[in-house]
Formats: C-alpha cells, structure tokens, sequence
C-alpha cells in the first residue's frame, strides 16, 4: 500500500523550481523588454498625435469675396481682402463673382453651410448707394454694420473656427479703418461735413462696418464629449467588454468547448448585442444632459445619434475582438495605436493637416464625429457615407475574425496532437 502509494507520487512529474537568480533575471528581463517597447511606442505611436497639432493648420483654407454692391465701396473692400496674404495655414481668398449666386447672400450662406467653402466675406447689395444718401441727406439712422457680412460655420470645426476667425477679424479690422481713413480725405472739401460731424458723427467715423454671422454655431459645449472626448471613452469601453468578454469565455471553458462555428458567433453576438445596450445608455446620458438631437433629423435624431454611435463602437470594438487573439498579452500595444491614430484626424480639420493625415477619412472617429455634427448642429449631411465607412469596418471584422480563429483553433489543435507530445 504504502509501494504503491509512493509509486503513485513518483509518478506524478514536478516541475523544477527556477532558481532565485534566474528568476530575477527572467523578471528583470521582461522588465526591460516592456519599458523599451514602451518608449518605441511613445517615439513612433504618440508622434502619430503631436504631428497633428505641430504647426497646424499647416495647410490654408478656402475663403470667397463676393462683391453684391458692385459700386465704389464693394471694389474697394474686395480689393484689399484679397490682398490680403494668407500665410500657411490661413485663408486663402478667393474673389467670385456675385453673378454666381442669383439668389444673393442666403444662396451664399447655403454654400457656406454646404462646405463649398470655409468662409465668405459679403459686401451686401446696395452699400455704396447706401452711404452716399446717408451723406447727402445727413441720416443718423445709417448703420455701418450691415455693409460687409463675414460668416461661417463654427461647429463645422470649432477649433479652426475659433483661431482663423479671431486672426481675421483683426485683418477686417485694418481694412475697415483704411477704408475710414480714406473716406475722410475725400470728404474732407465737403460742405456738408461740419453738420456730418454733429448730427451723424457715425457717418465719418464708421463709414463701413462688418457683421460676424456664424451660420452653425457651436452652441452646445456639451457636444464637446460626443464629438471628441466620447469617442475616447467609447473605444476604451468596448475594450473593457471585449476583456471581459475573453475573461468569460476562458473562466466558463467555452473557449474550448464550443464548436468553431459556435464560438464565432458567441463572440461576434456578444460585442453586438451587448454594445447595442451600452450605447443606449451613452444616448440617454446625452440626452440627459440636454444635447440637441433634433436640429437635423427632428424627432428621429435621438435614434440616429444612437445607431451611429452604435455603428461606432462596433467598428472600434470588433477590431479590438480580432486583435486581442492575435496580439494576446500586447493587445494594449494595439489599443494605445488605436486611439491615437483615431484621436489624431478628429481634433482639427483633415483639409489643414499634412497629407499624411488623409487617412482619417476612412477611419471611424472621424467619420463617427462628421456624423455627430450633423445630428447636433445640423452641418453639412454626409451620414449615408459616415455611417457606410464604419459599416465597412464592421464587415472587415466580421470576415477576419472567423479566419483569426480559425488560425488559432488550428495551432491548438497541432501543439495538442500525440507526435506533438511525444
């Protein structure tokens, strides 16, 4: 009994302890592997992101002049607007015709918000026949400010809109008091020019003025977290589900159980399913904070914000599924790379980056805050093609990853096999 007992026990083979020093060694070493693998990461993967924001906007943008007066005023404005120089990463101008917009400033506007254009600088209609009967007939009532209408749209790229707005206002600004400058030397012999100065003194000191119309505003500061920061925070909360997903299946023993079939479509119904409820709850956390679904699509806006938000988590998350059984253990290599290169093409406009940025236009964070916009302010509506670019990320996942795991079943299966073991 006690024969067998140890016969028992000495068959039962015990792994050798590693000594001390190699065990140091072991963990000294993967230590060092995993810190210089990191500071690859942040020289090639971060630089990915500080490229974006180094010099931009590195490229200019477009602006049109359109003179709808037609007298002394207009010509003089477009004049000196389109001399002015842009520099890199301004706005290039651009004189057009007013005949190409017979429906006048609100056709204009049209096109701003069509993103024909970035910008648009309107000397309206009747300008110069305006100031001239406020001279001749001494009206206090003149309004300086309707001569000249800059307008854009600020939730297009709030960024953008923010800085090269700033920069051009003070521009109009140097044009207005040349203008002003001017006006006075020509008036100066006037007779009537000491009853201007007292009954109208706005007429002399303010001929022409300009007004700031920005067509889309970006008037919700919540939208800050479904534009950008959302996205983040939706990538990263796919990557926690897609963990706990693999936890799942590993601690239950489905893994291994299931058949190839059923094992892909447990993992592939599992991100569907349980990302169609998360962004559910995304939706209504928006919506509880009052963001606007309903400027654009109306009633519908609420599912639309949602079914793209959807949309976006699944392109995201279903990438992360097919990494994580390639990559393993360096699956936050992959993630880290992931969020970067996504977050790098959404905080600034693609048309002012370096070319090389031109990727973004197939990637989900752009496409998915293209979208949002649209829901929220009502831009420019490219939805169908936003939302078939993440569908096409969706499909890429779906195809790979049965091929993935097919791959993986088939390693399994030969490092298991009897030679194998022998």
């Amino acid at each position: 009994m006690v024969l067998g007992s140890m016969m028992g026990s000495a068959a039962v083979p015990t792994k050798p302890e590693l000594p001390p020093v190699s065990l140091r060694s072991a963990y000294l070493k993967a230590l060092f592997i995993g810190t210089l693998a990191s500071s690859v990461l942040i020289f090639t993967v971060f630089s990915i992101y500080w490229g974006s924001v180094w010099r931009t906007p590195y490229h200019p943008v477009s602006g049109w002049i359109v003179d709808f007066d037609g007298g002394v005023v207009g010509q003089s404005v477009s004049a000196s607007l389109s001399d002015l120089n842009s520099g890199r990463g301004g706005i290039a101008w651009h004189v057009v015709p007013a005949t190409q917009f017979p429906q006048g400033i609100t056709q204009l506007q049209r096109a701003v918000v069509l993103e024909k254009t970035w910008y648009a600088v309107a000397v309206n209609a009747g300008a110069s026949s305006n100031l001239s009967g406020a001279i001749s007939t001494i009206d206090p009532s003149y309004t300086s400010a309707s001569v000249v209408t800059f307008m854009g749209s600020e939730a297009r790229n709030e960024n953008l809109y923010r800085l090269q707005t700033h920069i051009f206002i003070a521009q109009l600004e140097i044009v207005v008091n040349q203008f002003a400058v001017q006006f006075i030397k020509n008036i100066s012999t006037s007779n009537n020019l000491p009853t201007l100065l007292s009954a109208a003194p706005e007429i002399i000191a303010r001929p022409i003025y300009y007004t700031v119309d920005n067509l889309r505003p970006f008037d919700a500061s919540v939208a800050t977290g479904s534009t950008f920061f959302g996205l983040i925070y939706i990538l990263i909360t796919a990557f926690i589900v897609v963990l706990i997903g693999t936890a799942a299946r590993m601690s239950s023993g489905l893994e291994h159980r299931l058949s190839f079939g059923s094992l892909v479509r447990l993992r592939l119904g599992t991100l569907f399913v349980t990302f169609f409820f998360i962004t559910l709850i995304y939706t209504l956390l928006n919506r509880a904070f009052q963001l606007p679904f309903d400027r654009q699509f109306g009633r519908a806006g609420f599912l639309v914000f949602w079914m793209l938000n959807y949309l976006n988590m699944l392109a995201c998350g279903l990438a992360l599924e097919v990494m994580i059984s390639i990559l393993t253990r360096l699956t936050p290599f992959f993630l880290i790379t992931w969020i970067i290169s996504n977050v790098s093409v959404a905080v600034w406009p693609l048309q002012v980056l370096p070319h090389v940025y031109r990727y973004g236009y197939a990637f989900p964070f752009y496409n998915a805050s293209r979208a949002v916009r649209v829901v929220v302010f009502g831009t420019k509506n490219e939805v169908g093609l936003n939302a078939g670019v993440l569908i096409a990320w969706i499909a890429l996942s779906c195809l790979t990853l049965p091929l993935v795991q097919w791959v993986m079943r088939r390693r399994l299966a030969v490092s298991n096999s009897p030679a194998r073991a022998a």
